[in-house]
């Protein structure tokens, strides 16, 4: 399966690059190029594209709110937004994730991991650089500024399994780590997760973490 991707950068130079190097993979493909956050939402609309290589800051409407407008489109509920920026601080990690994005990484990134990055939102994980912490989402969460509303009566309809295995990816442990740590298969931990981000109405696992902190399932310095 060929992931189909849309890059939207406003500098034409990167979005070539970043061409290069996608189109250079047997499992990938560029679709589209948008120069800004507008351009991303319409061309997501009509090429349909697997996932979204979005810069946050762009004219016309920059990448937080194409983002927004990306995740909250129920006829592009497929589409993965996966944030490539040189803007890595917190403040920027929570709008991100809050609109919807799947994945934040800087631009820094060496080009393979860049790809592997490309694959893992792709397929349905969430990814975060070093820099994009859990420990960051958590302090800004935990401010009032935040807007957060109170989710944790939501966390009532998950099964003590399901309540475990959120909280697990909330602390950032992949799947074959959680699994290790709970003596069970990996596609069980996929299956509970699954069912945690149903009930709660997350897109993805990124959703399922802001989640989790903004229901005090999980705080800085862990559980």
């Amino acid at each position: 399966m060929t992931i189909r991707i849309l890059l939207a950068d406003d500098q034409a130079l990167l979005r070539g690059t970043f061409r290069l190097l996608i189109d250079s993979e047997p499992d990938m493909e560029v679709v589209a190029e948008a120069a800004n956050g507008r351009e991303a939402v319409e061309l997501a609309r009509t090429h349909r594209a697997d996932l979204v290589l979005m810069d946050i800051r762009m004219p016309d409407t920059d990448g937080i709110a194409a983002t927004r407008l990306i995740s909250e489109d129920e006829d592009l509920a497929g589409v993965r937004v996966l944030v490539l920026t040189t803007f890595e601080d917190d403040e920027h990690v929570f709008e991100a994730l809050h609109a919807g994005a799947s994945g934040f990484l800087g631009k820094g990134i060496d080009p393979p991991d860049l790809l592997d990055a490309i694959r893992v939102v792709a397929g349905g994980e969430a990814l975060l650089s070093p820099a994009a912490t859990q420990t960051l989402i958590a302090r800004v969460l935990n401010q009032p500024s935040a807007g957060r509303a109170p989710a944790s009566d939501r966390l009532d309809s998950l099964t003590p399994r399901e309540r475990e295995v959120t909280t697990l990816v909330a602390m950032g442990l992949s799947n074959d780590e959680i699994a290790e740590r709970l003596f069970v298969s990996t596609l069980t931990v996929k299956t509970h997760a699954n069912r945690a981000m149903t009930k709660l109405g997350a897109r993805d696992r990124a959703q399922l973490v802001v989640m989790a902190y903004e229901a005090g399932l999980v705080r800085a310095g862990g559980a």
